[in-house]
């Protein structure tokens, strides 16, 4: 082999320096529109010739350096061609790398650039075949930054890579290389490359991540080695002395120091004596110290040198072939004892613990103070002391952490272990000061674009399993109590108005006709509160039921959910389960699967709420005052039963205030995002039976075909919001009725106009964001519920208002009056409470789905205009 590989011209000054890099840069740019096919057979070809190589290229190495053995430096050069290329041969690096049409996601793969390849003097030429295939395999161009003392080795490992890539039909200046290296030459490469893949000492590394360009640095390794005591020692010692003397303990994951459990300390120290180890005595171990370290560093004239060569240097003869140099020490800290630190040869500490604790701690204080993130090793039985094995790799912080492995063969990977990537590379991670913690392959050496199409969620339109609805439907309803849930024990809840009317007793006939044991629990008031939700869960798991039957309007049933949840799952934490989110499939908290203990029934008393036909519930929290809106499918009832015999005494302001909010249901879930034309449907029907029966189930209570519309009306809203989804009425709605007691259904019914006149705009100052919303459509939304009333108009524009007028008009005939200052008497409490009820109808669960994006000045101004009705 040549003495001397140059670049066609060389590179010997920052000039120079820089015409090369524009050289390969260009090239690159060529390089980078190479197909896969293109790519694979420059990669291999290049690999091919760098194997045929690996002899002359490992002798010229040791020659150069004087450092390690030449034989394990073609072992080192054949793993780099060989095992890089195996790896990587079938991996895609070119165009579009992964593709999932069913969710529109591709990545496409492409060059990082130009490379900086940083070389060090302990591995120059394996490095530079391993850097040079990677790059290739990447269509990215390199320029190698070698150590000085091993820049002709590594320009010669360069060189064998350019041709035999440039005779596979590689651009001729993919590859470069510094012909005299020197500091401002390599920090130049380094400032002028788009990315340094560096390694090297502690020094070079920071140089690198100080460039100011992204950097791929490695830390110093200063690996521990743990002998448990249920370690199979021989195993333990010739592993380690395998990889000792690989090189002679040039690679940076070798191990530096052994400890040992002192149960087995006295077989491991008599087992490294057999295999050729030498246990320094006294004097000797005090010369060892003086040599290992010189001026606060490492001495380099022992790197890489056999142990005969050391211990005479530190002036002190050894057995002829001598393995390993052991000095018997016991502390870890670096700064005091030499043998505690990093020693690139074929030195070795070795410890005596106490206890396998002590043993981690020892490893830990090595790692941290010499190595931190590189490697660790364990030797250890990992079918009888897993404990052990599992307790060290949660406590060491190494990226590599490494079972019965020789550590020098097994960091490097695909030798011990077929799944760690072969690299001679290894990041370090945080831990290290690194970027990375793998052992560095082509990923590292690409941009990855994620091309992301548009979809739409996956939507579904859930309802209970059985939805009853006719007048004097109850009886055939609750047969199933015997025919499908045979149930023993019914627990009923229900409110104070209901249960002292004897609203209760359809149900109770029933149960007593069937022989049902059943209890009712009263105590729900018209906002139900937590403490009544838990009082309900109590007394629940006192009784012991199968089947909940809640009965009564919004309140109950809400009230009946929470007891139901609390019931089967007790443990459940109040504000985990209220917690805000914005898309119920992506929710940081899980809701518990329900039914587990009992079937939940719901029968409306009102037609309103439609709480019998939703995943909703509403709960003030006692001591905050805030109404929660909690939601979640797991709280849907198995049965809901609509029979109007219930609703025909509703009293009239209960009628009203209850059938405009399931007409703010109607209207927000129509115009919602999340609007579905399965939920549309609802909507659109539910709202036309609102306009046309609400008045006279007002004006005439007993009359049924009127009574019976408003029940469907409320219970299709209910599906339609279920499934839809509501908007900032609700939002607002929930902090009026929170501070000041407005019934939630007057606070819908006057805020819905402003509510209306917010979103009616094509061009809203900001849009909600929802996969499935591409564009504003609330005007025209709008337009299509007016029209399906009944009114008419010129265009789209002119509907909405001409909808708010319908409303106004039907607001006025069932006695519900214009604005929020007719319910609250005190105008400055209002005003004092408003930034807050802004903030908190902005964070509301029902905000999310508004079709107009709020801010919360514009919820306050929405605030004043429906209290002051402007």
């Amino acid at each position: 082999m040549s003495t001397k590989s140059k670049s066609p011209a060389v590179v010997d000054s920052v000039e120079s320096l820089l015409v090369r890099m524009a050289e390969i840069r260009e090239a690159q740019q060529i390089f980078a529109t190479f197909s896969q096919e293109q790519v694979d057979h420059i990669f291999k070809m290049a690999a091919l010739a760098a194997n045929k190589q690996r002899i002359p290229l490992a002798k010229f190495a040791a020659e150069e350096t004087g450092m390690g053995i030449m034989e394990d430096k073609v072992i080192k050069n054949h793993f780099a061609s060989e095992y890089t290329y195996n790896k990587y041969k079938n991996d895609l690096t070119c165009g579009v790398v992964e593709e999932d049409k069913m969710w529109g996601i591709r990545k496409i793969a492409e060059p990082v650039g130009l490379i900086a390849a940083v070389i060090p003097t302990t591995n120059p030429t394996s490095t530079a075949i391993f850097k040079s295939l990677l790059a290739l395999k990447t269509r990215n161009g390199v320029i190698f930054a070698p150590h000085p003392k091993a820049k002709e080795c590594t320009a010669a490992a360069a060189k064998v890579i350019l041709d035999a890539a440039v005779a596979a039909g590689a651009p001729k200046d993919i590859i470069g290389w510094i012909d005299m290296p020197s500091l401002d030459i390599t920090n130049a490469v380094m400032k002028n490359a788009d990315l340094i893949l560096a390694t090297g000492g502690p020094g070079m590394v920071k140089a690198a991540y100080s460039s100011g360009k992204p950097a791929i640095g490695v830390g110093n390794g200063n690996t521990p080695a743990i002998i448990h005591s249920s370690a199979c020692i021989p195993t333990a010692v010739n592993s380690i002395i395998v990889s000792k003397t690989f090189d002679n303990g040039v690679i940076c994951a070798s191990e530096q120091s052994v400890i040992v459990d002192e149960a087995v300390y006295a077989e491991t120290k008599k087992e490294f004596v057999l295999r050729g180890c030498h246990i320094l005595k006294n004097d000797e171990l005090d010369k060892m110290r003086k040599t290992l370290v010189l001026d606060g560093a490492l001495n380099t004239k022992i790197v890489g040198q056999p142990a005969e060569a050391i211990a005479k240097l530190a002036g002190f003869d050894v057995p002829k072939g001598t393995k390993i140099l052991i000095g018997e020490v016991e502390s870890v800290d670096i700064n005091q004892e030499p043998f505690a630190r990093e020693k690139l040869s074929p030195v070795l500490a070795m410890y005596k613990a106490k206890t396998f604790n002590d043993a981690i701690e020892k490893a830990d204080r090595l790692i941290k103070d010499g190595g931190y993130g590189h490697t660790s090793a364990l030797y250890v039985d990992t079918t009888n002391a897993k404990d052990a094995m599992e307790q060290f790799e949660a406590t060491v912080k190494t990226g590599r952490v490494l079972i019965n492995t020789p550590s020098s063969h097994g960091a490097i990977g695909d030798l011990y272990n077929f799944k760690l990537a072969p690299s001679m590379t290894l990041g370090c991670g945080s831990w290290g000061g690194n970027i990375t913690s793998e052992n560095v392959g082509i990923k590292q050496l690409l941009n990855i674009k994620t091309v992301a199409e548009r979809r739409e969620n996956m939507l579904w339109f859930r309802t209970p399993g059985k939805i009853y609805f006719k007048k004097g439907g109850l009886g055939v309803a609750l047969t199933e109590l015997q025919t499908e849930y045979n149930s023993k024990k019914v627990f009923i809840v229900t409110d104070q108005f209901l249960y002292k009317n004897d609203y209760h007793k359809p149900v109770t006939d029933i149960l007593d006709g069937y022989g049902i044991k059943y209890q009712v629990f009263s105590d729900v008031q018209p906002d139900p509160l937590l403490s009544s939700a838990q009082a309900g869960a109590k007394a629940m798991m006192d009784f012991e039921p199968d089947v909940i039957i809640a009965l009564g309007g919004g309140s109950a049933i809400d009230a009946g959910k929470m007891m139901w949840l609390l019931y089967e799952h007790p443990d459940c934490d109040f504000m985990d389960l209220s917690m805000r989110f914005m898309d119920v499939r992506k929710r940081v908290y899980t809701f518990p699967k329900m039914g587990q203990k009992a079937t939940f029934i719901a029968v409306a008393t009102s037609a309103g709420t439609g709480s019998e036909v939703t995943p909703f519930t509403v709960i003030t929290d006692d001591e905050t005052g805030i109404k929660y809106p909690i939601a979640d499918y797991e709280l849907m009832p198995n049965m809901a039963i609509v029979d109007v015999d219930f609703m025909m005494d509703m009293p009239k302001g209960l009628t009203a205030a209850s059938g405009l909010d399931a007409l703010s249901h109607a209207l927000e879930s129509y115009a919602s995002m999340f609007q579905t034309d399965f939920s549309a449907a609802y909507s659109l029907a539910a709202a036309k039976n609102i306009f046309d029966y609400l008045p006279t189930a007002y004006n005439d209570g007993q009359n049924v075909e009127a009574r019976e519309k408003m029940a469907y009306a409320s219970t299709m809203a209910g599906m339609a919001f279920a499934n839809g989804l509501l908007g900032i009425c609700h939002s607002m709605a929930h902090k009026v009725g929170m501070h000041f007691h407005v019934p939630h259904g007057v606070a819908n019914a006057i805020l819905i106009k402003q509510t209306i006149r917010f979103n009616a705009t094509d061009n809203p100052a900001k849009m909600g964001a929802f996969s499935q919303y591409p564009y504003p459509v609330a005007v025209k939304r709008y337009a299509e519920i007016a029209r399906h009333i009944g009114l008419t108009g010129k265009d789209d524009a002119e509907m909405p208002e001409k909808l708010i007028a319908k409303i106004d008009e039907l607001r006025n005939a069932v006695g519900i009056k214009a604005t929020l200052k007719d319910y609250i008497a005190d105008e400055k409490a209002f005003l004092a409470k408003l930034d807050l009820m802004a903030e908190q109808a902005f964070d509301d669960q029902c905000t999310g789905a508004n079709p107009r994006y709020p801010m919360i000045a514009e919820l306050k101004e929405l605030y004043l205009n429906a209290f002051y009705g402007k």
